[in-house]
């Protein structure tokens, strides 16, 4: 008589658990992240609808974005997106996945609370990146999605983009910071004609305004953008880092505060490992060699 298999195994004796498998994560195909020489690259992937940006890939962007500002291995981050589109926006097509109550059972405070726990806290996640922040535009960026490139620190796009104060034409207010960032990097008579007429703005008339820094042809912008990416993350990253807080809060804050915050700033730097290399760089005439410390 054959024994079953079954009739081998001993009760008595441990069975070792089959190891888990690990879920799939299905944000991941959506934001695409790597980290290539000292440089986070963050790329949203939903070309089918514009990368228009859900709330599992926005809390998913403040993740990746929180970590390169902590990380001393991330120097620089580049935001870019695949297909025709950068970003259409926050994804408004309905259903519990936008993150927002159905119409009739909102009550007071739920559209508020949305935007200040949701695109605020997107784009004061970029403002706020300890680490210089490049938007790669490689389409249409509209709505929160023209906010995310323009909170950027650096803002590189191609020719064939576009920048779109879509909110207008859906009867809406601008939120994610619009209002705030528009009139401080153009003014604002130019900020409302955007914003009340809701026009295409093209790339070149976006860098002609100062929205961009460089417009490119449309194969040339990842490798633009991987060369200013690199050089800053071969950069005194704790200088830059306290540079683009100084410029942040220059628009808004008096003279006496801002010279205060730039002798604070120098002393703090002053203590870095960078700062001492470029000092002796500059006495010894040599190219520094800056370790992000």
């Amino acid at each position: 008589m054959t024994s079953s298999p079954e009739d081998s195994v001993n009760p008595a004796e441990p069975v070792e658990p089959a190891d888990p498998v690990d879920p799939v994560d299905p944000v991941d195909s959506l934001v695409l992240h790597a980290t290539d020489n000292h440089v986070s690259w963050i790329t949203l992937n939903r070309p089918e609808a514009l990368n228009a940006i859900t709330p599992d890939q926005r809390e998913r962007l403040i993740q990746h974005l929180s970590h390169a500002s902590s990380d001393p291995d991330v120097r620089a981050v580049v935001i870019t997106a695949t297909g025709r589109g950068f970003c259409a926006g926050a994804d408004l097509r309905g259903g519990s996945s936008t993150g927002r109550p159905p119409a009739g059972k909102r009550v007071a405070g739920d559209v508020a609370r949305t935007i200040r726990l949701g695109a605020q806290r997107l784009i004061g996640a970029v403002l706020d990146c300890e680490k210089p922040v490049i938007a790669a535009v490689n389409g249409t960026a509209a709505g929160l999605g023209a906010h995310l490139a323009l909170a950027c620190d650096l803002v590189l796009a191609a020719d064939s983009a576009k920048f779109i104060e879509v909110f207008v034409r859906r009867g809406l207010v601008p939120d994610g910071g619009g209002a705030y960032l528009l009139p401080r990097l153009i003014g604002p008579q130019r900020a409302k004609e955007l914003m009340f007429f809701g026009d295409a703005l093209t790339a070149a008339d976006a860098a002609r305004l100062g929205l961009v820094n460089r417009v490119v042809p449309p194969d040339d912008l990842e490798k633009t953008a991987r060369d200013w990416a690199e050089r800053l993350a071969t950069g005194p990253t704790r200088a830059l880092a306290l540079t683009k807080q100084l410029v942040n809060a220059s628009l808004d804050t008096d003279r006496t505060t801002a010279f205060a915050a730039e002798a604070a700033a120098q002393e703090i730097n002053m203590t870095t490992t960078d700062a001492t290399e470029g000092v002796a760089a500059f006495a010894e005439r040599r190219t520094p060699h800056y370790r992000g410390r």
